[in-house]
């Protein structure tokens, strides 16, 4: 039997209620059994991570834990270098040959493909499950918009003492607040 998974890369740094809003969307309206979320190892656009890629999975573990159909995946850190979301896919389908694969991606990544290495393939291999989000045009088949947080403003808020609650899930702000983590990023 085919199984159908949701791809949701990214580098959850930290996961948000955005991340945690997508998959929930994902699961419930869009025609998947899972959704393996993947954090990236080492991020092709050159951005720096805040945390670790140990305490990134972490996170994504305790900020996606209500879903039983959720896997995380250290599948960049095996293949190593420069995360491609194209290398990540055919891994992924070599070790899992029985499995179909989406990508799940925001609306605002949209008009940045252009940058991805290899789109058409991208495409061809897990043809894209495109989420609205606020600020960018509403997609054909996703008749809602997640909340426009992003991970930079919370750091940026976590290194400034700023009331980030309800921006993340309960569990990683603990670990965060626990951890240290993100507290010389000003």
């Amino acid at each position: 039997m085919t199984r159908r998974v949701a791809i949701y890369g990214g580098s959850f740094d930290p996961p948000h209620l955005g991340h945690v809003l997508s998959v929930a969307w994902t699961l419930s309206a869009a025609d998947v059994d899972a959704v393996w979320i993947i954090p990236t190892w080492k991020h092709a656009f050159d951005k720096e991570h805040g945390a670790s890629f140990e305490q990134r999975m972490l996170m994504c573990e305790l900020a996606f834990t209500l879903f039983r159909e959720v896997e995380v995946s250290d599948i960049e850190r095996r293949l190593g270098g420069v995360s491609r979301t194209l290398h990540t896919l055919e891994a992924l389908e070599s070790e899992h040959p029985d499995t179909v694969f989406r990508l799940l991606v925001g609306a605002d990544v949209l008009s940045a493909t252009d940058r991805w290495h290899r789109w058409d393939e991208v495409m061809r291999l897990a043809p894209p499950l495109v989420i609205g989000r606020q600020g960018s045009p509403v997609p054909e088949g996703c008749p809602i918009s997640i909340p426009n947080i992003n991970s930079t403003d919370i750091r940026s808020g976590l290194a400034n003492a700023a009331d980030i609650t309800g921006l993340v899930p309960t569990a990683v702000l603990e670990h965060i607040r626990s951890h240290g983590l993100y507290q010389g990023e000003g």
